[in-house]
């Protein structure tokens, strides 16, 4: 067999195995990340408002796109967006059920729950490949990126949006169930529904109001990316680890994330 063939013919098999440009969708969840419950504070007279939190991480999601310029350099961008969720409250002084509070933000994918910390980012990454064997390439880079965060429902948040008369008077108008017939309290469910929506849309003005929170940092990683030969279907993984960022006082971050993902690669 004539060697210049069989070597040209793995020199295609490698060309073909990476992809000069990518894009496609990840699993993004991050790990380590912690918010601290608010006990319950004085709102207003007579209201108090108090949150929870959650620990051990967050959900997410991502996208990505890819570009292997030179054979020792490769460049990433990706978004993520990453959520967890925490309760919080209402409680009226002298009445013992607390009014839970659900939040519907527009814009966002998570429709009327609980309410919700949102973190996104977006990262440009240099990669460096460890070898170049073809199919399966494993890389080390780092990299810019740029974070933005929502607000928490905490006390200071929403004393700023029921701290007038009219919203008190509903709040506490609803807490007073005492002594009522089931005809009374099929009323009082009602106005429950009046006053999440006159709460959900006065977050939403002040959410607008404030906008979201944002700042620059970095990262390192370490992933891999595998793609057969001809088929233009290509896998990842990445594992970063997040630096610097600008949380809410409640957040504490844990600057770990993965992402596990495919897509179209040419």
């Amino acid at each position: 067999m004539n060697f210049k063939v069989v070597l040209a013919a793995a020199a295609l098999l490698a060309t073909q195995s990476f992809a000069i440009i990518g894009i496609g969708g990840h699993y993004a969840p991050g790990f380590g990340t912690k918010m601290k419950a608010g006990e319950f504070a004085p709102v207003t007279e007579g209201i108090q408002f108090g949150h929870g939190g959650f620990s051990g991480g967050m959900q997410g999601f991502g996208f990505k796109l890819w570009i292997d310029l030179l054979p020792i350099i490769d460049i990433e961008a990706t978004y993520n967006i990453q959520f967890g969720s925490y309760d919080a409250a209402l409680y009226v002084d002298g009445v013992a059920d607390p009014i839970p509070i659900e939040i519907e933000l527009a814009g966002t994918p998570f429709g009327k729950a609980n309410p919700k910390f949102v973190a996104s980012n977006l990262d440009i990454s240099v990669t460096y490949p460890i070898t170049f064997i073809p199919i399966i390439r494993p890389y080390i880079g780092g990299g810019f990126t740029y974070y933005l965060n929502t607000f928490v429902l905490n006390q200071s948040f929403v004393q700023g949006i029921i701290d007038e008369p009219a919203i008190a008077d509903m709040v506490r108008s609803v807490a007073n169930k005492e002594g009522l017939d089931p005809e009374a309290l099929q009323q009082k469910a009602k106005e429950l529904e009046t006053l999440g929506e006159t709460l959900k849309q006065r977050v939403q003005d002040k959410a607008a109001d404030e906008g979201l929170n944002t700042s620059v940092g970095g990262h390192v990683l370490v992933g891999m990316r595998g793609k057969l030969p001809i088929i233009p279907i290509a896998i990842y993984t990445n594992f970063k680890y997040y630096f610097g960022g600008d949380y809410p006082k409640e957040i504490d971050a844990g600057n770990m994330t993965l992402e596990v993902g495919g897509g179209f690669a040419l």
